[in-house]
């Protein structure tokens, strides 16, 4: 693994050093991520620092960067505390239907709780033990269903997918409301004037509208994943 990414190795894979004896040391790990996270979840990930995580944790910036080299290597270790390890209550209940279906359920509650944490999931990186234990559950899940080891990552993958793009949505509608029913209003104004150019659309909003059909995307999208794997699976076991 290359050099650029050793300290994040280090950091999130390495044993954490045991306390020796004397004073206990003022910071750790788990309570630089903590800090981290909590002006994340505030502000944004824009505005996590290493001079503001020092100032909420009342050390200086030299302090810090004792223990963390940088913010990349903060970031890595902020993620993987704040997604955490799955749910070990949640496993192994049910099929893998079930267990999938679950799974991407906790995976976005955990998102809409750190959105931030989409931004710093993007493009190759080196994983913690926490999020990486939600992929070897959803693969877990997945045996013996006769898909290969490549489609199992692959049906993760697509299910991790839904979820951001719902949460995404999610954060871009903000506290006004649902994206789905915001983008419903402007869609159906916009039809109001324009719509003899969209004659399907125009059909479909008013479908939606009258059978209340609106708010359903994360749940029409996640049925219809789980429904493609079903498929898959059966044509497999035939």
């Amino acid at each position: 693994m290359g050099g650029e990414h050793a300290e994040v190795v280090r950091l999130l894979w390495g044993p954490r050093p045991k306390p020796a004896r004397g004073p206990r040391p003022k910071l750790d790990l788990d309570g630089i991520a903590r800090a981290g996270i909590e002006i994340a979840d505030s502000d944004g990930l824009a505005e996590v620092s290493m001079q503001r995580v020092a100032a909420q944790l009342g050390v200086t910036k030299m302090a810090l960067y004792r223990y963390v080299p940088g913010k990349a290597e903060l970031v890595a270790l902020m993620v993987d505390a704040a997604i955490g390890p799955y749910p070990a209550a949640r496993a192994r209940r049910g099929g893998w239907r079930e267990q999938l279906e679950e799974w991407a359920r906790q995976l976005i509650t955990v998102f809409g709780r750190h959105s931030w944490a989409l931004d710093a999931t993007v493009g190759p990186r080196i994983p913690g033990p926490g999020e990486l234990s939600w992929l070897e559950h959803a693969v877990a899940a997945l045996d013996g269903t006769g898909l290969s080891g490549a489609e199992r990552i692959d049906a993760a993958v697509l299910l991790v997918g839904h979820v951001r793009a719902i949460t995404q949505q999610a954060r871009a509608a903000g506290p006004a409301g649902d994206p789905e029913a915001q983008l419903g209003a402007f869609l159906g104004d916009l039809m109001q004037a324009h719509g003899e150019r969209f004659p399907a659309l125009t059909g479909a909003l008013a479908s939606a509208a009258q059978s209340d059909g609106q708010d359903q995307a994360w749940e029409f999208g996640l049925q219809r994943i789980l429904d493609g794997l079903a498929a898959l699976i059966d044509k497999r076991a035939r």
